[in-house]
């Protein structure tokens, strides 16, 4: 009888795939959320590593020799590994530099402070979350020479402020982050997201010039450009479809912003936990702002939507 094993139950037989200079340590089901991919850079005077998921706990030595961490973006799942390079030089786009430096800056870009005590615990429990005051920022457009290999940064934001893909070249890897193409589509939840931002993003995304495309979460790798646009395209369709849910929901018959978060845009109906109804409040209010600023969507003075 076979029995499932997971990569804390194998240190230092994390699964991988190599591009040149570029590895890619594959998180548990393929960097399902909790977990995440790991993407190590070996230049001839640098070893960098992007973003530091719960699989980084579990690569060993030839992770805990990096000098050197670019942040795509600040989220609990993106540091999980980060306790393990306390001397490692962190850069995180300005953005979100506030969010990696403390504790109250990555509870202000969640908009979560009625939750901040709980939340902390649980990212200490199951994270390792530890902030570093330590971090440097980094703006769009940004280059680290690590010998032989160099990393651009590509800000594109939405899904947080700072959100950046990062591309290793000459071997053309770009670590896509959380825009992750999973079935779930694009989350825009936080404080600091930004809906209008996550669409000019995804139209950007085609145009880095890459061959191989990694995503922090579930999908992996690509290689085959036309794969990676399909589901890119699948991606981006899911902003479309949670805006015809939202109206289907109005033609049904006129509701309150309350009302249509007791449905669950993003989450199953009766889905709870300590960051859904903030995250689907604020994933709501921006569609229902688009939809109001192309005269679809119509507000009273009592705050109850229809169509206009």
């Amino acid at each position: 009888m076979s029995t499932a094993i997971s990569n804390s139950d194998l240190p230092g037989r994390v699964q991988r795939v190599d591009f040149g200079r570029v590895s890619v340590f594959f998180g548990e089901k393929n960097g399902k959320y909790p977990d995440g991919n790991q993407v190590m850079v070996r230049g001839t005077e640098t070893l960098a590593a992007f973003d530091t998921p719960l699989v980084a706990n579990y690569i060993g030595p030839e992770f805990e020799a990096a000098e050197l961490v670019v942040m795509g973006h600040v989220h609990e799942d993106h540091m999980a590994g980060l306790h393990r390079l306390p001397h490692a030089s962190v850069h995180v786009h300005e953005a979100d530099l506030p969010a990696a430096q403390s504790w109250e800056g990555m509870i202000a870009a969640f908009g979560n402070a009625e939750y901040a005590s709980e939340t902390l615990a649980k990212f200490q429990r199951e994270f390792f979350y530890a902030p570093r005051p330590d971090a440097q920022g980094y703006v769009d457009g940004a280059c680290w020479d690590l010998g032989q290999s160099r990393i651009r940064a590509f800000h594109l934001p939405g899904h947080t402020a700072g959100h950046s893909v990062l591309l290793v070249e000459p071997e053309g890897v770009a670590f896509t982050g959380d825009i992750d193409l999973t079935g779930f589509g694009p989350y825009y939840g936080d404080a600091g997201s930004s809906l209008a931002d996550f669409r000019r993003s995804l139209a950007r995304l085609p145009e880095i010039p890459a061959k191989v495309w990694v995503t922090s979460h579930h999908r992996g790798v690509y290689t085959d450009r036309e794969h990676f646009l399909r589901d890119l395209a699948a991606y981006v369709a899911k902003l479309d479809e949670r805006e015809q849910r939202l109206l289907a929901w109005l033609r049904e018959s006129p509701k309150t912003l309350a009302q249509l978060v007791d449905l669950r845009l993003l989450y199953p109906p009766g889905y709870e936990g300590l960051w859904v109804v903030n995250a689907e409040t604020r994933t709501i209010s921006q569609h229902l702002a688009e939809l109001l600023a192309d005269g679809r969507v119509e507000v009273n003075e009592e705050g109850i939507y229809r169509l206009g």
